[in-house]
């Protein structure tokens, strides 16, 4: 019994040896056929900053903090307002063509790194309405500044769940109306 148990013993010893040995191989040759990875900062829809680093198994992020510990989060503010009255047709998400070439004026001269394109509605539709047509603008905004080399950081629709006015007359619902741009400096 007690050489079957040396045996079993020296059996598994072999086999962890020999795991060992495999993996050390793997490892080498996973190591010579794989490229580096160079870490890299990622710049969240709101401008907060965070690590993104790839340890060739995962990837994961960690946010980019000083030493006292708060976000290092770059500065956004709303650069631009379009009333969509003046660039979309009632119920649509169509640019006319004198919008397109009015925001890729905008775009070529902010000077932002990146945009968060924001649409908004007044609450004449559901709420559920509202959040497509006013997403489909907003989309709509976003592919006429990657056209004119824009970074866009995120895209947002809203429906009437912001509004900068009050929907109880004709001039405040006009204001609820718009799409929003968010320049990330």
């Amino acid at each position: 019994m007690t050489k079957v148990r040396s045996t079993t013993g020296r059996g598994i010893l072999s086999a962890m040896a020999a795991a060992a040995l495999g993996l050390a191989a793997m490892t080498g040759a996973a190591q010579a056929g794989t490229e580096q990875y160079i870490p890299t900062i990622w710049v969240d829809p709101d401008g907060c900053e965070h690590w993104v680093m790839d340890d060739g198994v995962e990837g994961y992020m960690t946010p980019h903090t000083t030493r006292q510990g708060i976000p290092v989060c770059r500065r956004g503010n709303v650069c631009g307002v379009i009333n969509t009255d003046q660039m979309f047709a009632t119920d649509s998400s169509r640019i006319s063509g004198a919008g397109k070439e009015r925001l890729m004026q905008f775009f070529q001269s902010t000077g932002a790194t990146s945009y968060i394109i924001t649409g908004h509605t007044d609450s004449r539709a559901s709420d559920e309405y509202n959040m497509g047509l006013s997403l489909r603008r907003a989309n709509s905004v976003a592919k006429v500044a990657q056209s004119s080399g824009a970074r866009i950081a995120d895209v947002r629709g809203y429906g009437e769940r912001m509004p900068k006015a009050s929907n109880a007359s004709a001039g405040g619902m006009a204001q609820n109306r718009r799409v929003e741009i968010i320049c990330i400096r």
